[in-house]
C-alpha cells in the first residue's frame, strides 16, 4: 500500500510539473505584440495574394505591347486519293493524270507587332499600375486596423490582470480581517452576525476574483490567437503603454491628418484614376487597330507542290464595323463605375470627419474620466480609513465598514481601467487619422 501511495504521489507531482511547463509565459510590450500580430495575420496573407494578383494583371497589360510570334505546323495523311486540278500557266491538268498524293505537310510562322490600338494598351498598363498601388494601400490600411485590434486585446488583458491584482490584495486583507473578527467573536467582543457579514464580504471578493480570472483567461486566449502563437501561452503585459497620449491637439489637426494619411482614401483615389482610364480605353474600342505583320510559309505535297522561303511582310488594319450600330456598353459600364467611386469618395470623406470627431471626443472624455476616478479613489480610501477608525472605536457598524471596503475596491479598479481606456482611446484616434504607427 505504501508503494502504491508513493507511486500516486510521484505521478501527481510529475503531472503538476508538466502542466506548469505546458503553460509557457511570454513577456511582450505593446509594440512587440503589434508587430507579432501583423507578422502572423491571416488577413494580411490574403492581402499579399491580392497584390500578387494585381501585379500579374499589370504584367498581362504590359505583355500586350510586345510582339506576337506564332508557329504552327501540320502533317496530314490522305487515305483516299484526292482529285487534283492544277492550273499552272493558264492551263488545267486532266483529272485522270493527277499524281498519287497520300500526305501533305505545311508550316507557318506569323509575326504581329502592334503599332496603334487607339491607346487601349497604354491605358490598360496605367490602369493596372493604379490598381496595384490601390492594393498596396489597402494592405497598409489593414495593417493599421490590425495594430489597433491587437492594442485593444492587449488593453483588455492588462485590465483583467490589474483587476486580479487589486482583488487579490483586497482578498488577503479581507481574510486577515476575518481571522481578527473570529478571535473577537470568540472573546465575546463582537456578535456572530457581524463576523458572518465580514465572511460574506470575503466570499463576494472571492467571486469577483474568480470572474476576473475567467475574463483574464479568455482575454489571454484571444490575444494568443491574434498573435498567431500557441493558445497555451500566458502573456505578461507591460503597463508603460498607458502613459501614451498625454498631449491631444485640436480636432482640426486630426481631421487634416486623416485627409492626408488615410490609406483607404488614398486607395480609393487610385481606383478612381484606374476607372477614368478604363473609360478612355472603352472609347478607344471605336478606333481601328494597326499592326506590322510578317510571316513565313513552307509546304510540301509530294509529287505536286513544294514551297520554301515564302516570306511576307505588311501592315494589318483591324476595325469592327459593328461598332457603327452597336452602343458601347463597356464605356457605359466604366462611366457608371466612375460615378460609383466618386460617390464612395464623398461618403468616405464624410465618415472620416465623423470618425475623427467621435474618437476625439472619446479621447477627451477618457482623459477627464481619469481625474474623476482618481479623486473618487482618494475619497474612497480616506472614507475607508475613517470608517475603520470609527468601527475600531465602536462608532460605525459592520455594514458601514464593509460598504466602505467595497467602495474602495471599485474605486481603485476604476482608476486603472480609466487609464488603460484613455490610452486605447488615443490609439483609436490615431487609427482614424491613419497615423497609428507600428514598428
Amino acid at each position: 500500500m505504501k508503494r502504491i501511495n508513493n507511486s500516486v504521489f510521484a505521478l501527481s507531482l510529475f503531472m503538476g510539473i508538466a502542466a506548469i511547463n505546458a503553460q509557457e509565459k511570454k513577456q511582450l510590450t505593446l509594440d512587440e505584440a503589434v508587430q507579432l500580430g501583423i507578422q502572423n495575420s491571416k488577413n494580411l496573407k490574403i492581402d499579399a495574394a491580392k497584390i500578387e494578383e494585381a501585379t500579374a494583371d499589370l504584367l498581362e497589360a504590359k505583355n500586350r505591347q510586345l510582339p506576337e510570334l506564332k508557329v504552327s505546323g501540320s502533317y496530314m495523311y490522305l487515305p483516299i486519293k484526292p482529285n487534283l486540278d492544277l492550273k499552272i500557266g493558264g492551263g488545267s491538268g486532266a483529272a485522270g493524270s493527277s499524281p498519287d498524293v497520300h500526305q501533305v505537310a505545311y508550316g507557318t510562322v506569323n509575326l504581329s507587332v502592334p503599332i496603334y490600338s487607339g491607346g487601349r494598351i497604354k491605358y490598360g498598363i496605367q490602369s493596372a499600375k493604379y490598381l496595384v498601388e490601390a492594393s498596396k494601400l489597402s494592405t497598409e490600411n489593414d495593417k493599421i486596423a490590425i495594430a489597433y485590434n491587437v492594442a485593444q486585446a492587449y488593453n483588455n488583458l492588462f485590465k483583467a490582470n490589474q483587476s486580479i491584482k487589486v482583488l487579490e490584495e483586497n482578498l488577503t486583507a479581507s481574510q486577515k480581517r476575518d481571522e481578527t473578527f473570529l478571535k473577537l467573536e470568540n472573546n465575546g467582543v463582537i456578535a456572530r452576525n457581524d463576523r458572518l457579514k465580514a465572511n460574506l464580504q470575503t466570499s463576494n471578493i472571492e467571486l469577483q476574483l474568480l470572474e476576473a480570472k475567467n475574463n483574464y483567461n479568455i482575454a489571454n486566449i484571444n490575444m494568443d490567437l491574434l498573435l498567431g502563437i500557441p493558445e497555451t501561452t500566458e502573456i505578461d503585459v507591460d503597463q508603460n503603454y498607458i502613459d501614451e497620449g498625454s498631449e491631444v491637439k485640436a480636432v482640426d489637426y486630426y481631421v487634416n491628418e486623416a485627409r492626408e494619411n488615410r490609406k483607404d482614401l488614398q486607395a480609393l483615389a487610385q481606383q478612381r484614376k484606374a476607372a477614368e482610364l478604363g473609360s478612355k480605353s472603352a472609347k478607344a474600342e471605336n478606333l481601328p487597330s494597326i499592326a506590322f505583320t510578317g510571316g513565313y510559309v513552307a509546304a510540301d505535297v509530294p509529287k505536286v507542290l513544294t514551297v520554301y522561303n515564302a516570306v511576307n511582310v505588311g501592315i494589318g488594319i483591324s476595325y469592327n464595323l459593328s461598332n457603327i450600330w452597336k452602343e458601347n456598353s463597356s464605356l457605359r459600364q466604366s462611366q457608371a463605375r466612375e460615378k460609383q467611386l466618386a460617390a464612395t469618395d464623398e461618403l468616405l470623406n464624410d465618415n472620416i470627419k465623423l470618425d475623427v470627431n467621435r474618437e476625439y471626443q472619446n479621447t477627451d472624455y477618457s482623459k477627464k474620466r481619469i481625474s474623476v476616478y482618481e479623486k473618487a479613489a482618494e475619497q474612497a480610501n480616506e472614507n475607508y480609513r475613517i470608517t475603520k477608525n470609527k468601527y475600531d472605536n465602536g462608532l460605525a457598524t459592520m455594514t458601514e465598514l464593509l460598504d466602505a471596503d467595497a467602495a474602495q475596491i471599485a474605486a481603485n479598479v476604476g482608476v486603472i481601467n480609466a487609464k488603460a481606456d484613455a490610452a486605447l482611446a488615443y490609439r483609436k484616434l490615431l487609427q482614424t487619422t491613419g497615423t497609428l504607427t507600428f514598428k
